[in-house]
């Protein structure tokens, strides 16, 4: 360029002294130091011709790793193999221990070989490598221990960063989540979501919170796993960039609260049940008069009748024998839904099982089911509120009905049973039905379930709440050779 300076040679020897990296110049034979830059003189304190003398043992620290014979092998690799580079403790004319990063490498001069050795001070650089080592251990043990696991997406909703936590929630390592679309461990309803979050996530946002469902292994019929979430997009430096989430596995709280749904509505159930037994009793009241009367004007005209009556005889017999059987159902009615009390009481689960049964045989004539009643002679004193266990017993029932009404007429058979099981008592509903397709026993109970084709599942669910709240089970297996075996145990009671 016109009117630029031209260096000389005579310029290199200002250019060199002006360096800030420190140098020393040895003879490549002795080893002797035959000159320093004005950079090294300052850091060591010594001048040119005070070095010049000098040896290891009176320029170096006394550490072991610093001996005289350590350092010539290392000037002496320079000067085999042209470079060097060593770890070094120099010590300063006042006796300060100086640790620099020494690269040596020989220079062939006009007047011979020598190595020229380039060191710079590191104590500050490693005391602050030392600390980051120091501080990124302790990362790594906390984000190993942390409840929640801490993912980096990009705008795809790719892995850019995964922690341990995050991997073992997720099932894995934490470098297989790399590059992976995190959306693919989420159920479909739970990937919009967090598209969605990565469409509208920008910087200066607050954070968000989400609940997301894992994506079941086994299919619609596992168990369900869900985290929460909070969201917040982050730029650390340009260096990482994206969403940011943080989440825990939350699952036996949305269990915990499904099975309060489940409670609110079995609440809701039993309160409808409550009102609809106090119109059974208002109804039963009522139409049970004007049946009396009219049993008593039939029996009025039959008795001033002359012989058999012919077909008005017939008429009026069959007539009385529906108003006897419109009074039973009535009767029974009224014995049943009289006892809706609140309380548990000591009763023979027997007994309740009795007082189901002609509900049972009317539904189970209704379609023509064959129903055997095998209860056992032994007393099973139970302490439980007595209708609810009969809604129980009824529910399982009639659901054994409905099912093998849709069979052969020989093969419409519904077997209820009790009995002893030691701490126990039992009832059992057997019927011999299709039984449960791909049988999901642990599910049946879970307000999802059902085989009827406009069914909910509600009545095994609040049957399960019913018996489980009284310390009992019920349980759903195969029938031998075929149908479904409902199971309820209760504690039994010892007086």
């Amino acid at each position: 360029m016109s009117g630029s300076p031209e260096i000389t040679a005579s310029d290199f020897g200002r250019l060199f002294a002006a360096l800030r990296h420190c140098v020393l110049v040895h003879d490549a034979e002795t080893k002797a130091i035959l000159w320093a830059n004005p950079a090294a003189c300052a850091v060591l304190g010594f001048t040119v011709d005070e070095l010049k003398p000098l040896k290891a043992p009176d320029m170096s620290s006394n550490a072991r790793q610093y001996a005289r014979e350590i350092g010539v092998t290392w000037l002496q690799r320079a000067v085999d193999e042209g470079t060097s580079t060593i770890e070094w403790s120099y010590r300063s004319k006042t006796g300060v221990d100086i640790l620099t990063e020494a690269v040596a490498v020989r220079v062939d001069l006009a007047a011979g070989p020598v190595v020229m050795v380039q060191f710079r001070d590191i104590a500050e650089e490693k005391a602050t490598r030392r600390d980051l080592f120091r501080t990124e251990g302790r990362l790594h043990t906390f984000l190993r221990n942390l409840d929640e696991g801490i993912v980096v997406l990009d705008g795809d909703g790719r892995t850019l960063f995964a922690s341990a936590t995050a991997a073992t929630l997720l099932g894995g390592e934490p470098d297989d989540l790399l590059g992976i679309d995190f959306a693919g461990f989420l159920a479909p309803e739970s990937a919009a979501l967090l598209r969605e979050a990565l469409t509208t996530s920008s910087q200066g946002l607050s954070p968000r919170n989400a609940r997301y469902r894992l994506a079941t292994p086994g299919g619609a019929d596992g168990p369900a796993r869900w985290f929460a979430a909070r969201c917040q997009y982050i730029d650390i430096e340009h260096d990482l960039r994206g969403l940011l989430l943080l989440f825990h596995d939350i699952t036996d709280t949305v269990r915990a609260e499904d099975e309060h749904r489940h409670d609110a509505q079995y609440l809701n159930h039993l309160a409808r049940y409550n009102a609809m037994g106090d119109m059974a009793m208002a109804i039963a009241h009522e139409v049970s008069q004007p049946i009396a009367a009219a049993h008593n004007f039939v029996a009025g005209v039959r008795s001033r009748m002359n012989g058999d009556g012919g077909n008005l005889g017939w008429g009026l017999e069959n007539a009385t024998k529906q108003l006897d059987r419109a009074a039973l159902i009535l009767s029974s009615l009224r014995q049943y839904v009289v006892h809706l009390e609140e309380s548990k009481q000591l009763v023979d689960l027997n007994d309740i099982v009795t007082d189901c049964a002609y509900f049972v045989d009317v539904r189970a004539n209704q379609n023509s089911v064959a129903l055997h009643w095998d209860r056992t002679t032994e007393a099973l004193p139970v302490n439980c509120e007595k209708v609810l266990i009969g809604q129980v017993v009824l529910n399982l029932a009639f659901n054994a009905v409905e099912e093998m009404a849709q069979w052969p007429h020989k093969r419409r058979t519904v077997v209820v049973a009790t009995r002893r099981h030691g701490a126990y008592a039992v009832v059992e509903v057997r019927d011999t039905g299709r039984g449960l397709p791909n049988p999901p026993f642990s599910q049946i109970f879970d307000g999802a379930f059902s085989t009827k084709g406009n069914g909910h599942g509600v009545g095994l669910a609040l049957s399960h709440r019913i018996i489980t709240r009284h310390g009992g089970d019920i349980q759903a297996t195969e029938n031998s050779p075929h149908g479904t075996l409902f199971r309820v145990r209760l504690p039994l009671l010892h007086k």
